[in-house]
């Protein structure tokens, strides 16, 4: 082999070694990005999930507390409901015991 060509191979595999590095730097830079780009994504996504997290929690919170209320409302209505049907036969069991005695 000339003193030509190996000059020229060593030229050709050192353009080969320079490429390759820096195909190498520009693959690590790609992978940090995309790491970078990623994570971004991934922060992005958790805070909108634990948005909507929250908000269907107050929501949860809203009707729990309205059926809470209607549940309140229920239970005194039905509570005056047992008061008066008391008081009622309160009324009846004195009128019976007046009975019994006078008679």
């Amino acid at each position: 082999m000339s003193l030509e060509a190996m000059e020229q191979v060593t030229k050709v595999e050192e353009a080969l070694r320079q490429r390759k590095s820096e195909a190498a730097a520009q693959a690590k830079q790609l992978v940090a990005q995309a790491e970078r780009e990623g994570k971004q994504a991934l922060e992005s996504i958790r805070a909108q999930v634990e948005a909507q997290a929250k908000e269907q929690m107050a929501q949860a919170e809203e009707r729990a507390n309205r059926r809470a209320v209607q549940l309140q409302e229920e239970s005194q209505e039905a509570c005056a409901a047992l008061r008066a049907a008391a008081r009622e036969r309160l009324d009846q069991a004195a009128r019976e015991i007046v009975r019994r005695v006078v008679n």
